[in-house]
This record gives C-alpha cells, structure tokens and sequence, in this order.
C-alpha cells in the first residue's frame, strides 16, 4: 500500500491484520491521550473530516520494518500539506488546543450509542497547525 491509498484499500490487502492492528494501535494511543472529548456539534459549526496515512517503513534491505497509520485532520490531506512522521509513539499528542475544532468520529471508531456526536478537539492532532513538522 502506498501512502495515501484508501483505508478500504488497505485494510483488505494481504497485509490487513497487520495494518488493523496498526490503525487500533494509534486510536488506542489518541483515546488514552485524551485527544478528544466527545460532544454535540454546537449550533452554526462545522466538523472537519480525517483522513488515514499510510506507510510502510523499510529496512536498509528493503524488507518491511513496520507498519504505519496515522490520522490527520482532513484540512491537511486536502490542501495537499506534507505530514511528517516521527518514530516516537503520540510524539506530540500533548498539546493543548486553543481553538473550537470539531471532528467527525473516525470511520470505523465511532462510539456505540454516541454516533452522532463529534470529537472536540482537546490536544493536538496531526494536521493542526500547532502541530510539529
């Protein structure tokens, strides 16, 4: 899978145990940072979408290091921005957003009995501006 490549795409490949088990991975990792707080959309705002990246990280032989997810908000896939990856687990993940930023629930990751709710943004994601290059 190149980066980039639907979610659908990836997660029906010959690798998808392995990328669902890295998508999991990273939601875990948002969730337990407290990333965001589920709430009712307020009246006259709008929400963002997000969008999974995708990568494999190779080897210096060219084998498959491992695998790579990460959610970005919608604004950064769509105006083409450059993400960048770091190795470090939820590197930045604990920055505080200033902002009201909305987000629709992750597709896939939506909470039971909560569908229609929004992710309130509390810390930084990637895609936001606060977030580090």
């Amino acid at each position: 899978m190149l980066e980039g490549e639907p979610r659908k795409e990836v997660v029906n490949s010959t690798d998808r145990s392995l990328w669902k088990e890295t998508i999991k991975s990273e939601i875990d990792s948002i969730l337990q940072n407290h990333t965001w707080e589920l709430v009712d959309l307020p009246p006259g705002c709008k929400s963002l979408s997000s969008k999974w990246i995708f990568k494999r990280k190779l080897k210096a032989d060219g084998s498959i290091d491992k695998y790579k997810a990460r959610m970005v908000l919608a604004i950064a896939a769509l105006q083409n921005l450059e993400v960048h990856q770091m190795d470090v687990n939820t590197a930045f993940l604990n920055g505080e957003v200033e902002e009201k930023i909305y987000m629709e629930q992750p597709e896939g990751f939506s909470a039971p009995g909560q569908e229609r709710k929004v992710c309130k943004l509390v810390k930084s994601l990637y895609g936001l501006k606060q977030a580090p290059k």
